[in-house]
């Protein structure tokens, strides 16, 4: 059983957030377990139609099989490894303009800098200029048809974060130059999300907070995490649970040395299983933090939010980028 709400906090439009936690006796929350060592790793994505995953790390790009053996992937593509290049693939069958299915889009932090594109042979090509302010710092593919199947890039400038949405084309519009402060493994959310289904939802590492990116450009908490906060330490990754059910999760976990969550050069686990027992349900919000991967769920339907404490990383984890969720 759960207990009662031990907080509320102001959810938009009249809506609540209730935060639960387990009462005695109730199952613990699940575990991420290491899975794969891999340098430097900072996201992995997918998957793409053959199975594969992407996994970003230590400035190039890999295929993850579902062997677990890795594949060199782009041999011309490389990033800085001191930067958090996020990337994202575009899935087969999306509506709306091609973007091309299993092309990957990574951040690009030189030229242009913006988004570069990766074909499923692996050729690179530049992709779109974002002009936005201060550092890019997350990309997500909205599937759900609420931004127009566009890319959605974000980046941060002192206390907010612009969003632009880039069609297949390149072409680039601007969503808001004024949101909250914000980063990391943003992600859209399904039609199943409540009041929030199609909206952009990005974490907050420093305060905590989960929010929401409208297409007209509103800015909406979702809700608090309950979650320790602050630099390298607060929420950073995210993921939607689907449906179906025999799934896992991954999530990157990167060395960082003199950190105070120092990292350990994996990528970090979770069965569908155990966070389902932990009391996560299909259509959830996953949300990591960035020290410590502590794991919460956030269940949103029209009378409001629902969050969940379901899972604790290694003490010393240092997730980054997306949670990605394989069949």
């Amino acid at each position: 059983m759960l207990l009662a709400a031990i907080a509320a906090v102001g959810c938009g439009a009249g809506a609540a957030t209730r935060t639960v936690t387990a009462a005695a006796g109730a199952p613990a929350p699940a575990a991420w377990t290491p899975y794969s060592h891999v340098a430097s790793p900072i996201d992995v994505v997918g998957p793409r139609r053959d199975g594969a995953l992407v996994l970003a790390a230590n400035g190039r790009l890999k295929l993850l099989h579902r062997s677990g053996a890795r594949q060199p992937f782009a041999p011309t593509y490389h990033s800085n490894p001191g930067l958090e290049a996020y990337i994202a693939v575009a899935s087969a069958g999306r509506p709306g303009c091609s973007f091309g299915a299993d092309t990957v889009y990574a951040i690009s932090f030189g030229s242009p800098r913006g988004v570069v594109a990766i074909s499923r042979q692996g050729r690179v090509r530049p992709f779109a200029s974002i002009g936005l302010p201060g550092l890019i710092d997350g990309i997500a593919f909205d599937d759900t048809g609420r931004f127009g199947y566009r890319l959605l890039v974000a980046a941060t400038a002192g206390k907010h974060t612009a969003v632009d949405a880039v069609d297949c084309h390149g072409a680039v519009r601007s969503i808001t130059m004024s949101a909250h402060r914000v980063e990391g493994g943003i992600a859209v959310a399904p039609a199943t999300f409540g009041r929030f289904a199609g909206d952009l939802i990005a974490p907050d590492e420093l305060g905590g907070g989960i929010y929401a990116v409208t297409p007209d450009g509103r800015n909406p908490e979702v809700a608090g995490s309950a979650l320790p906060h602050g630099g390298d330490t607060g929420v950073e990754s995210e993921a939607f649970l689907p449906a179906r059910r025999g799934f896992e999760a991954l999530l990157a976990d990167r060395r960082t040395p003199g950190n105070p969550h120092p990292g350990d050069d994996v990528l970090l686990r979770a069965s569908s299983a155990a966070l389902f027992a932990a009391g996560a349900r299909p259509g959830d919000l996953l949300v990591a933090t960035e020290g410590g991967a502590k794991t919460d769920a956030v269940h949103c339907a029209k009378g409001g939010c629902v969050v969940r404490h379901v899972a604790n990383g290694p003490s010393i984890a240092h997730a980054e980028g997306h949670i990605a969720i394989v069949p």
